[in-house]
């Protein structure tokens, strides 16, 4: 499959890995997203997180701002926590109707037991549901460092049947990773990735600039990989949490280490110290090294 002419811009060399990037965010940070608008931009795809305190009119609300402010709402969706196929054919319609959605990113959820008929995401792309209405990209989950309840060896075998599935019922696949601090670890992962013949384009998740000790929260409830030396190439000091640190050794790193072999790749940032502080990053480190962001139309 030509990657490269159903994502447009993602054959750029790694230079440009900023043009393109993609954001993160919840229901509730509507206003956020209203005062960081300006500095977004045009056409940026959105995430919205499916968090289990948040309703189904809440996330709704949430893609359809996105859309008002000329970006691309992409809803995620856990399979765990869908109660219904009924539940997610009416979320699905009422995404495309009142926000325009054209893509979405599926995670199977924290739950240890479904609280519906899907335990996992490739059970949700299996129903048609997507393809029926109209979505034309879909963003699985991918896990360079590992998965605590699932072997390397498996988590490789499910990413090949979703990227199978999804291609099959004529979308595209793309995958975001969980965010790290270790470009090492990311480019290695990027890899054996290509090694494997997985060709999907790749958003590599990477933390917006926060307090330390927020971005060790965060690192901790999430399972990422913070030892001494991982974040000693990103910035941090154990001896220090006083502050904040921003990616851009981790950015600089990944500019620079990455290759034709890593194949398409685009950032995809978790806003952990705000969306604006996350923009205002994204701006400042793009006008420092040249990067135009230019407009167009993005999976």
């Amino acid at each position: 499959m030509n990657y490269a002419a159903i994502h447009p811009n993602w054959d750029r060399p790694a230079a440009h890995m900023l043009d393109g990037y993609s954001l993160e965010m919840t229901a509730k940070d509507r206003p956020a997203l209203d005062e960081a608008a300006s500095l977004i931009a045009p056409e940026t795809p959105i995430a919205v997180t499916f968090l289990p305190g948040e309703e189904m009119d809440e996330r709704i609300a949430a893609a359809v701002r996105i859309r008002e402010l000329g970006f691309e709402p992409m809803p995620h969706l856990s399979a765990r926590r869908i109660f219904s196929a009924d539940e997610l054919a009416t979320m699905m319609r009422r995404l495309v109707a009142e926000a325009g959605a054209k893509r979405v990113f599926l995670v199977a959820g924290d739950p240890p037991e479904a609280a519906g008929p899907f335990s996992d995401t490739l059970q949700m792309i299996r129903t048609g549901v997507f393809e029926d209405n109209g979505i034309v990209a879909v963003g699985i989950a991918g896990h360079p460092e590992g998965h605590p309840n699932v072997g390397r060896a498996e988590l490789w075998s499910w990413m090949e049947d979703k990227i199978t599935e999804i291609s099959d019922r004529g979308m595209a696949p793309l995958v975001v990773t969980q965010f790290g601090f270790d470009p090492d670890a990311f480019l290695q992962w990027l890899a054996e990735m290509r090694e494997r013949g997985i060709a999907a384009p790749v958003r590599i998740g990477v933390p917006g600039p926060a307090g330390i000790k927020r971005l060790l929260r965060y690192a901790k409830f999430c399972g990422v990989g913070a030892t001494t030396s991982v974040l000693k190439k990103y910035g941090i000091s154990l001896a220090n949490l006083i502050g904040t640190a921003g990616p851009d050794r981790l950015v600089d790193a990944l500019r620079t280490g990455m290759g034709p072999e890593h194949g398409p790749v685009r950032l995809h940032f978790y806003p952990f110290g705000g969306l604006k502080p996350t923009v205002e990053w994204i701006n400042q480190y793009a006008a420092k090294h040249g990067d135009a962001l230019p407009r167009y139309d993005q999976t």
